[in-house]
């Protein structure tokens, strides 16, 4: 049986947010590994207009909201996929890395041309 879609029930800001922080932690030179074994985002994205840039992938801003919401922070640090000090530290877990949000391909465009 194959493994449950979205086990932690996230809503669809909290799976945009995690996609992202996951994009961000695949970064050479965006995180680091802490003492602990979580990822640590050491770089945050910014946008120009109405977008930025995650390697080689496009996300509209509008997709990244949560990335500055403290109340998204705080429900994935309930979750256990990730560990914060808003607004200064955040780092995900391994079972924050692991997590198949489903959203990717929605939200992380390739080939934008910019």
């Amino acid at each position: 049986m194959p493994p449950k879609a979205n086990p932690a029930k996230l809503n669809p800001l909290q799976l945009r947010t995690l996609t992202l922080l996951q994009a961000i932690a695949r970064i050479p030179g965006a995180s680091g590994t802490t003492p602990e074994g979580d990822t640590a985002i050491t770089q945050f994205p910014h946008a120009h207009g109405d977008h930025f840039h995650l390697g080689d992938a496009t996300v509209r801003a509008s997709d990244a909201t949560g990335l500055e919401n403290e109340n998204v922070w705080n429900a994935l640090a309930r979750k256990g996929l990730i560990k914060c000090a808003w607004p200064d530290q955040i780092a995900l877990t391994p079972d924050g890395i692991e997590y198949d949000t489903g959203t990717a391909d929605q939200i992380l465009h390739q080939g934008s041309g910019h």
